[in-house]
């Protein structure tokens, strides 16, 4: 309109001019009209030449803007490589989780079978990742009509080989634009670190006894179909308990749980108890024959349990699956995944202080684990009080659980059964009664319309039941799936490669008999019974790794330096009996301060 103005004056101007023209034949009125004319002539010109430069000028501010965004698009982050990353970081943090279970295991179990459990943890990391690749992360997150039709909600129908429904370019289970495949890579990893981790919960349960052959079986089976499985039925957008849609869900709700209580470790722990159930406990654990069986450090015990506790940080606050929007949901998982940790740790080392009259460090650690296992489910729907006494529950679970075992000589060695199975099942009962409106409305905002947030609520926030109801049926469905597969899957493998080591090999240790010798075979024992004070130094054989000769070490005062004088006497080894107490001890002979 400003630019049809001046032209619309000109044009009434000049209009006017030959009307007078017309009524007025006066020479005076012809000299001033014809100078009018001239005058709106160069008014013309003049409005011509301001519209041409503002035009231009125009032009050339919108250049600059539009040069001075392309410059802001080109340092600032996207939303899809944002979320990428964030994920990537994730990732990280789940995978060093690998490092603390081998660490647990490893410090839990004997020291001649220190090789075995390294390796079946390596394996089962890269096992999960072909077989995530293959079929694991298709049968979680492919394709399903279940959303929309009702049919299905149990598994995945595309996506295998991380191929979608095109080829080529087009091949994506997600989209088959640049940002989602971005964001879509960056998710298979971070799922497949979680993978990972269920599958290796049983290494430390089976250990010292379980063969290598059916052990592979397992690891392959888990991570290629039965827990992604549980995992579609969860979390997928189209699983029958997903609480990430807005219609069909469970019980009006959904499963509330976050980052995997019952859908990772009750799936692990499931496994686990059948496991052990199948192969029987450990030569010399249970029955007349029975013995302390010496577990090999609390110092890689303890080491695993805080790196697990730092992984966990990843494992939950990450499953955000997103940042923008969610830094507060994730800040709020971490700060009660600490609450419950910290919780449970002190109430099992507590319940373990009444019921052996120790401060026993098993209690201590698994009391860790099982508050963060526990709190998994309902980290960013509970708040802090919930999260306290999520933690205080399942400190009570875990011992309870571990107890009971050991009446049915049960032997699972890390009590991964009590810990990742049974406070898991806790965990998502927990999330069903302390999750809050107003947290529940963060957690799933994309998702919450009308009043859902008041309906889904925990139990004890006024909820009406529905995410409970989930919860329990859930927690049925599993057991039955994964129970049910895990005994097949061992009944199978033990009428056919067998699931046990022999008990030859047992007794001499699997190192030994399976992988080439124990690592450091030479060693310090500590004191034997019948000698003295100090410490017993054995001469190993390299080829036959029996004991040569015993050196007992012994301290004085006097030394150089300020150290200990030290007086060693050495003995064959038949004239000293080594008693079934003694134990390998992973120091190196240093300087005694």
């Amino acid at each position: 309109m400003g630019r049809l103005l001046p032209l619309m004056v000109v044009v009434v101007t000049r209009w006017c001019v030959l009307a007078a023209n017309d009524t007025d034949t006066d020479a005076d009125t012809d000299t001033t009209t014809e100078e009018l004319l001239r005058k709106v002539d160069l008014l013309t010109e003049r409005v011509a030449e301001l519209e041409s430069n503002s035009t231009t000028s125009l032009q050339r501010k919108i250049d600059k803007l539009t040069e001075q965004l392309a410059e802001l698009e080109s340092t600032t982050l996207r939303t899809a490589d944002g979320d990428a990353f964030w994920l990537i970081f994730g990732t990280v943090l789940v995978f060093l989780m690998q490092a603390g279970f081998a660490m647990v295991e490893v410090g839990s179990v004997q020291r001649q079978n220190t090789k075995k459990i390294l390796m079946k943890n390596i394996f089962d990391a890269s096992v999960a990742a072909l077989f995530w690749w293959a079929t694991g992360y298709a049968f979680a997150f492919g394709s399903d009509p279940f959303g929309d039709t009702g049919r299905n909600g149990f598994i995945g129908e595309s996506g295998f080989f991380y191929q979608g429904e095109g080829a080529g370019d087009e091949a994506s289970p997600l989209t088959n634009t640049p940002e989602a495949k971005t964001y879509g890579q960056a998710l298979w990893l971070f799922h497949w670190a979680f993978a990972g981790a269920a599958a290796t919960i049983v290494s430390g349960a089976v250990a010292e006894r379980c063969s290598m052959r059916a052990y592979f079986c397992y690891s392959c089976y888990v991570s290629s179909i039965v827990y992604p499985v549980v995992v579609h039925m969860a979390w997928s957008l189209d699983g029958k308990f997903s609480a990430k849609r807005a219609s069909r869900l469970f019980g009006g709700c959904g499963l509330i749980d976050w980052a995997g209580s019952a859908v990772v470790h009750l799936t692990g722990g499931v496994a686990a108890l059948v496991a052990v159930t199948f192969i029987g406990p450990r030569t010399g654990r249970f029955g007349r024959s029975a013995r302390h069986l010496q577990q090999q450090s609390y110092t890689f015990q303890t080491l695993g349990t805080l790196l697990l506790w730092t992984g966990w940080y990843g494992f939950n606050g990450v499953s955000t699956l997103a940042l923008g929007d969610y830094g507060g949901v994730a800040a709020h998982s971490l700060m009660t995944t600490t609450v419950a940790a910290a919780t449970s740790c002190l109430a099992s080392t507590g319940l373990g202080i009444y019921l052996d009259s120790q401060i026993d460090a098993t209690y201590a650690n698994n009391g860790i684990l099982a508050g963060l296992v526990a709190i998994t489910a309902g980290c960013a729907t509970s708040n802090i009080f919930g999260a306290f006494f999520t933690g205080l529950v399942a400190a009570f679970v875990y011992v309870g659980a571990s107890r009971t075992l050991e009446n049915y000589n049960i032997d699972d060695v890390v009590d991964a059964f009590p810990v990742h199975g049974c406070c898991g099942a806790w965990g998502v009962i927990a999330a069903a009664l302390f999750a809050t409106p107003f947290y529940y409305t963060r957690a799933y905002s994309a998702y919450v319309t009308g009043d859902r947030a008041d309906d889904c609520a925990g139990l004890f926030y006024g909820g009406d039941g529905g995410s409970l109801s989930a919860a329990v049926v859930f927690v049925l469905a599993n057991l039955a799936w994964t129970g049910g597969n895990m005994v097949l899957l061992f009944s199978i493998l033990k009428v056919t490669l067998g699931i046990r080591t022999a008990e030859e090999a047992d007794e001499l240790g699997l190192d030994d008999s399976k992988h080439g010798g124990q690592p450091n075979a030479s060693g310090i024992f500590p004191t034997n019974k019948g000698l003295p004070g100090g410490q017993v130094i054995v001469d190993v054989n390299d080829e036959s790794h029996t004991p040569v000769n015993v050196t007992h070490r012994t301290t004085s005062a006097g030394g150089t330096g300020g150290y200990p004088k030290l007086q060693d006497t050495t003995t064959k080894v038949s004239t000293v009996e080594l008693t079934e107490s003694s134990t390998h001890s992973t120091t190196d002979e240093h300087k005694i301060q």
